[in-house]
């Protein structure tokens, strides 16, 4: 078994105005906490020798995520290294028409810890998929994140998340939900 660290959509601007200003705040806190659990994943993953995969969203003019604005850039914190594989996407589905599950077999995986933003978009969607395609999925618990909506607040979202995809399975894969502490890469 080959275990990938696959974050998603860790840019800049990723959370920008999904929130009310007068929680704003709290959503880019999060957001900040959330990437230094991945970037600590990710440097857990480099000492082991695990392929780590970055997604980055390509935005169209004016989105916030628009295509070589500063706001589409990868958060410095997690930047890929040499080698490091970046997939660009222009969907919520990191595997539709993306060269992503090509990158994958070719490093042999069958495993994939993933992480990142949103998590009702993007992750639950590719978590989905994943799993669709037969690769098992360890979901970081404390490693995804999103903005509020008008009807629940950012860490309702990555709860309810949590609880609905833990166990989530097609197959012979599955999801299991585990935090960051807790993710080996061996």
């Amino acid at each position: 078994m080959t275990k990938a660290l696959l974050i998603i959509d860790v840019q800049n601007a990723i959370l920008f105005g999904k929130a009310t200003p007068e929680r704003q705040s709290q959503v880019d806190s999060a957001l900040d906490e959330t990437v230094a659990r991945l970037a600590s994943l990710q440097e857990k993953a480099r000492q082991a020798g695990a392929p780590v995969v970055l997604v980055q969203h390509d935005g169209c003019n004016g989105h916030r995520l628009a295509v070589g604005t500063p706001g589409w850039e990868l958060r410095q914190e997690i930047a890929p290294r040499q080698g490091e594989v970046v997939v660009r996407k222009q969907s919520a589905d990191s595997f539709f028409e993306t060269d992503l599950a090509e990158r994958l077999n070719e490093r042999e995986v069958t495993h994939l810890v993933i992480g990142g933003c949103m998590s009702q978009f993007c992750v639950d969607t590719t978590v989905r998929r994943a799993v669709s395609l037969g690769y098992d999925v360890t979901l970081v618990a404390d490693g995804h994140t999103t903005g509020d909506t008008p009807t629940l607040t950012f860490s309702e979202i990555v709860a309810h998340h949590n609880e609905t995809l833990d166990g989530f399975d097609a197959g012979k894969a599955a999801v299991e939900i585990r935090p960051a502490a807790d993710i080996a890469f061996s």
